[in-house]
Order: C-alpha cells, then sequence, then structure tokens
C-alpha cells in the first residue's frame, strides 16, 4: 500500500445579409427593450458573503481563457491577432510576429499567454503562435491541455500544452490540422479519453481528436446545430456539453437540448425546450453545469447516479440584434432551468436568481453548491454589446430542498468582469477570476476598459469562522501511490480541528475545466461511496471510498480530491483517475 503525501498543506452573407428581415420579426415583450435600469442594490448575505481580494493590479494579458494543470499552475491565454499585449519577454527570449490588422501590417513582440504558478504568485511568458482567439479545450488522460481553434491563423489549429516543473514547457502547434473551421466550438474529454470538438460559426458538425485512421479522422453532421441556429444572433455557439453516465451526450443550443449518441451519430432523444423565451448560448450566453454525480445517493432503474443540469441566464431573442446594431441593451434574463435527465419523462423546472445576469460564469464548488459569477445585466456578449456590470456573486445551494432559498447573494467586486472575462476553482477552494475585453482591441479608455489584472474570490467556506471544520488531507492510501482505480477502495488520512457528528463527510472529484465565454467545459464533480469512517485519534481521521464505477462516470485523467466536512472542503490533492 503506497503512501502519497501532501507536500504543500452558415456562411457569413447568409446571417448579415438576412439582418434586414430578422428585425421585423422580433417578437420579446417591450419591457425587456425598454428596460435599461441598471442591476438592483441587493442585500448581501446575512452570513459571511465571501472575500475579494486582488492579486495582481495588471498581468499584462487579459485572460480570455483559463485552464488549471496537474501541478498546480494556470495556463492563461487571449487573441493574438490585434496587436501587442502589455506583458514582456524577459530579455533575450522575445518573440517577434508579423500580422495584419486593419490593412496595416503589425510587428506583435510581446506574449499573449502567461503561465501562473499559484503557489509563487509569478508568471511566465509563453509563445503561442496561431490566433487562440474564442477557442476551446480540453484536458487529456496525461494532464496535456489539448487546445483547437480559434480564428484566421489559428482556426484549424490544434495545440497541446504539457505542464512541467521547470520551465522548459511551451505551446506546442502541431502539424495535424483540424478537419472544420472551429470559431467558438466546445471540447469534451470522452470515455476512451478522446476529444470531441463541437460546433463552431457555420460548422454545423463535429469532430474527435487524436486523429487516427478510423472513425476519429472523419467529420460529422449535427443537423441538430443547424436547426438551432437564428437568423443573424446564432445564438448556438459555443453550445454546451456534458458527458452523461450512461456514455451518451447532453448538448444544449440556444434553447433547444438532446440527448446524443455519437458514436452513432444518432440523437437518442430530445428533451423539451426550455420555456420562458430566453436565448441561452452564444451570444446570448447563459451558462451550464451539470450538478454533481453523488455515487452514493439515489440511484436510478439502470443503476446510475442522478443526473441533473443547470441552466441560468441569457438573453432574449433580438437583444443581441438591438445591441450590436442600435446600442440599445435589453435586460438580461434572471431564470434559470434544472432538469433531472435521470427521470423517465425530463421536464424543466424554473427558477429565479435574485438577479439578472448575461455573461455569467457557473462553477461547481467542491461542497456541490454553484458559483455564479460575472456577467452584466443588460445586452449581449459581443464587443461592446453590453452595459451595468454585475459586481456581487450568487451562491445556488444544490441540495436545499425549497427552491425559495436556494440563492444567497455574496459580496461584490469592485472590478467589473464583462466581456472575454474568465475564472476557475483553485485547489485550496478559492476562484481564480481575470479578463474582461468588450473591445476590439486593448482599450483603456473607454467604458468597462481592457481588464489585464487578476483576482482571487474565497467563498464563504474559507471564512476564518470555518477554519475549525477545515479538514486537512495528510495522506492518501491507494494502490499505486496517487492512482485511484475505478469500482476499488482506497482511503483518505486527514485532520480536524472540530467534527461535527450527524454531518456528513463526503471524498468529492473535480475535473479542471477549461474557461472561456462563460463555459467552464469539462466541469464535474463525483461524489463517491464512503465505505467507512475511522476516528485514529483526537484530531486525525481515515476516510475510505470507492473509486468511480465508470469511464462514463469519471473519464480517465487527473481530477482535484476533496475532503469535505460540513460542507467545508479542505485543500485537494490531485490524483489520476484510470
Amino acid at each position: 500500500m503506497a503512501i502519497f503525501k501532501n507536500h504543500a498543506a452558415f456562411s457569413t452573407v447568409f446571417f448579415y445579409v438576412s439582418a434586414t428581415l430578422f428585425s421585423l420579426f422580433i417578437a420579446s415583450p417591450d419591457s425587456y427593450f425598454n428596460d435599461m435600469s441598471p442591476a438592483p442594490a441587493p442585500t448581501v448575505a446575512p452570513y459571511d458573503g465571501g472575500q475579494w481580494i486582488l492579486l495582481h493590479k495588471s498581468i499584462g494579458v487579459s485572460a480570455m481563457h483559463m485552464q488549471l494543470l496537474k501541478n498546480n499552475k494556470v495556463i492563461l491565454f487571449d487573441r493574438t491577432d490585434m496587436g501587442p499585449s502589455n506583458a514582456t519577454y524577459p530579455p533575450g527570449a522575445v518573440q517577434c510576429r508579423n500580422y495584419t490588422v486593419r490593412n496595416r501590417t503589425v510587428t506583435d513582440c510581446t506574449p499573449h499567454s502567461l503561465l501562473y504558478d499559484v503557489a509563487s504568485d509569478t508568471f511566465r511568458p509563453l509563445v503561442v503562435k496561431s490566433d487562440t482567439w474564442c477557442s476551446s479545450g480540453a484536458v487529456d488522460p496525461n494532464g496535456t491541455l489539448v487546445q483547437t481553434g480559434g480564428y484566421g491563423t489559428g482556426i484549424q489549429a490544434i495545440r497541446t500544452f504539457t505542464p512541467c516543473d521547470d520551465d522548459t514547457c511551451q505551446w506546442v502547434e502541431l502539424g495535424v490540422k483540424l478537419l472544420a473551421q472551429r470559431w467558438y466550438a466546445t471540447n469534451q474529454i470522452l470515455p476512451d479519453g478522446r476529444v470531441i470538438v463541437v460546433g463552431g460559426r457555420r460548422a454545423f458538425n463535429y469532430e474527435f481528436y487524436p486523429k487516427a485512421y478510423d472513425k476519429s479522422s472523419k467529420l460529422y453532421k449535427m443537423r441538430f446545430l443547424w436547426v438551432t441556429t437564428d437568423f443573424y444572433e446564432e445564438n448556438n455557439l459555443y453550445p454546451f456539453l456534458h458527458l452523461l453516465p450512461d456514455g451518451n451526450l447532453f448538448i444544449f443550443a440556444n434553447n433547444r437540448s438532446i440527448l446524443f449518441d455519437y458514436n452513432n451519430n444518432t440523437v437518442v432523444k430530445e428533451f423539451p425546450a426550455m420555456p420562458g423565451g430566453v436565448k441561452r448560448s452564444y451570444p446570448a450566453t447563459g451558462s451550464s453545469v451539470m450538478l454533481p454525480l453523488k455515487m452514493n445517493g439515489v440511484l436510478n432503474g439502470s443503476g446510475q447516479p442522478e443526473v441533473e443540469i443547470l441552466i441560468c441566464g441569457g438573453s432574449y431573442g433580438g437583444a443581441y440584434y438591438k445591441s450590436n446594431r442600435e446600442k440599445v441593451y435589453i435586460g438580461a434574463s434572471a431564470s434559470c432551468g434544472r432538469i433531472k435527465l435521470s427521470d423517465p419523462n425530463p421536464k424543466w423546472v424554473m427558477e429565479e436568481m435574485p438577479l439578472p445576469r448575461v455573461m455569467g460564469d457557473m462553477l461547481l464548488l467542491p461542497n456541490g453548491d454553484v458559483l455564479i459569477l460575472n456577467g452584466a445585466a443588460n445586452g449581449t456578449a459581443g464587443w461592446e454589446d453590453a452595459i451595468n456590470p454585475v459586481l456581487h456573486p450568487v451562491l445556488y445551494k444544490t441540495y436545499e430542498p425549497d427552491p425559495r432559498r436556494r440563492f444567497v447573494v455574496l459580496n461584490p467586486t469592485t472590478i467589473p468582469r464583462m466581456y472575454h472575462s474568465s475564472c476557475l476553482l483553485l485547489p485550496d477552494g478559492r476562484i481564480l477570476v481575470g479578463g474582461s475585453n468588450p473591445h476590439q482591441m486593448y482599450n483603456f479608455r473607454r467604458a468597462f476598459p481592457t481588464e489585464l489584472s487578476l483576482e482571487a474570490y474565497l467563498p464563504p467556506y474559507l471564512s476564518p469562522s470555518s477554519a475549525p471544520l477545515r479538514p486537512t488531507i495528510i495522506s492518501i492510501e491507494a494502490e499505486g501511490g496517487n492512482i485511484v482505480s475505478y469500482g476499488q477502495e482506497f482511503s483518505v488520512n486527514f485532520g480536524l480541528s472540530v467534527y461535527r457528528p450527524g454531518v456528513a463527510v463526503t471524498v468529492a472529484l473535480v475535473t479542471p475545466s477549461f474557461t472561456t465565454h462563460s463555459l467552464a467545459m469539462n466541469q464535474r464533480v463525483v461524489v463517491l461511496e464512503v465505505a467507512s469512517l475511522k476516528r485514529l485519534s483526537v484530531f486525525d481521521y481515515k476516510i475510505t471510498a470507492r473509486g468511480p464505477q465508470s469511464t462514463t462516470v469519471a473519464p480517465p485523467g487527473y481530477y482535484m480530491i476533496f475532503i469535505v466536512h460540513a460542507g467545508v472542503p479542505g485543500q485537494a490533492l490531485w490524483v489520476k483517475v484510470q
């Protein structure tokens, strides 16, 4: 038995020619078009509403995309084709590129990607050669970021970044290309370790990575992406993808969703459209999570865990046309839809957030709650297409039985995070927040200037009052060290100052998500079945859990493992599920 110790406590013409026709058919209620009022100042949570900490006033790059890696470093990057960033290369390591912007040649000798070391709070510039603007990503089973698409030189590019413990790792541009142009596509890691890449602008199809001389080398049409496309607005880019425990994909675009068998290119089931007339996909831009999969929860008839999807925010049909063409900013939606896919006849159950929000990010927390942050109260995604930033995060209490008590408004930031902002969960439970650039280039004079800062948000579970309840992982006992095997038991030794009898101690596996455009791709929380909990001494405990039952429940790869006591998670360690 090995011990793993914690050493660190359609065509373009189609859309734009049809704009005039589309404008004649806008049918949203007048109140949504006339509502220009800012988001109301809400009452903050009666308990600790969390804390915001400014980590860096400027990192030199606006963080449009983020990915946490298995060595506790975060790769941050922006687009690369619209002029220099405010970051610099170290002396002797300058990399220059030439490209054309507005009919003039630009020589750009600045980095557009950084590697952030969470522990030391320091950065290292990285070289990315093709344009990553509005691209997508997923981490493969070995911990390598597979990053696809973008714009211009990068629209069919495949890039990888393999984490290292020194300063030698860099972006690698692969010789093999995507089969279709992928701008605003979505990636999802699959049970066999492949990555599926779905959609993008005028890309009504999907494909797989890595490429091979089999079905992975083919392009597959997806009619669903065609039929969910709105005139001019589209409202089906960056589709929401969630891998379900039965091995199929839940795919949501616009306000519709399907159960999709990607191996046989078949729609297994079409779910009811989400009611209310709200569009949820880019540029209407709501956000989506699959709620935690509880392995010791209520099981359905197939022996799979219950599966629920939660989608919140977005904007109404016609909102993008109004903001983009007329600079009239329609009020965003405050609605959420929750659907239990494991029911025989799934239906959307609608709920209301305390604040309307478009371009909000939804992050799963280790205790199963959902944090909703960033975004605006009026408008849509797009360049200068939104106003009235929503500064208050909102906590969604997943397991609260009374829907009226599920939402809690938390303490606000002072920094607007509008279009092109991003965030992710760190192993210590903090939320890393950066980016926001609603302008075509870096602009620090217009309303909602380009944001180069980096913040950390500390959720309420990190308050000082929760410190005695916070478990500290001492070691992991598993075959192969930090290996969690499917269906096999393993143990975690942890310390705890104050144990509350009668409250759950849970073991949660959390994937590191690729976050951009209000979409945390591959985000997943699996709450494992607990076999036993033993007290070893006054402050020391051992919990034994069973690994995930299958690759469809938890695809192979690296996960953060959290021990959660009384709703309070401790610092995570990394394990490899295989």
